[in-house]
């Protein structure tokens, strides 16, 4: 479990939240300057199913439908600030992709990328991916008011599958 922040980390522009349950990350993009960015995002269905099992049609996971849609606002908040996202068909996350299955991966290409970004999107995107999923599974659980630690995050995340676990059938 990690957070860096540009503090951290050699590039200004590199952020990371990583737990057992997700990961965001934000990294330079092949040499191109420090304006453009790699975003990486990823979710373990597998951890989720507690809290999503039985909440959704077949192929409806709302692990990975709050993913897309979060990702889809994370488009948003780049083109407001100035920035231009762009889709990749490339494997370039690999390095931070866990080598496990069970993940639902998305990357996105970030140009003309503002020092600010990457903090107001991670501030952005956790929390409003774990909103997204709690209302497609109509769970009425209190989300954090501001974003808590990767560790922390993930003893929330755990602390709901425990409670939601005997519902699996």
């Amino acid at each position: 479990m990690s957070m860096k922040t540009p503090d951290d980390m050699s590039n200004v522009n590199s952020m990371e939240y990583i737990n057992d349950f997700l990961y965001f990350v934000f990294m330079p993009y092949k040499n191109r300057g420090d304006d453009t960015l790699l975003y990486c995002s990823g979710i373990n269905l597998d951890r989720f199913l507690p809290v999503t099992k039985g909440r959704h049609r077949p192929l409806a996971n709302p692990a990975r439908r709050g993913l897309q849609l979060a990702n889809l606002g994370v488009r948003a908040l780049a083109l407001k600030k100035g920035s231009v996202p762009k889709s990749l068909n490339s494997q370039d996350c690999a390095e931070v992709v866990p080598k496990s299955d069970g993940w639902y991966r998305d990357k996105l290409l970030i140009e003309h990328v503002h020092i600010s970004l990457p903090r107001y999107i991670l501030d952005y995107v956790v929390l409003n991916f774990l909103g997204r999923v709690m209302n497609s599974c109509q769970l009425h659980e209190k989300l954090p008011d501001r974003l808590p630690n990767p560790a922390d995050l993930q003893s929330y995340l755990e602390s709901l599958c425990d409670k939601y676990r005997s519902d699996i059938t």
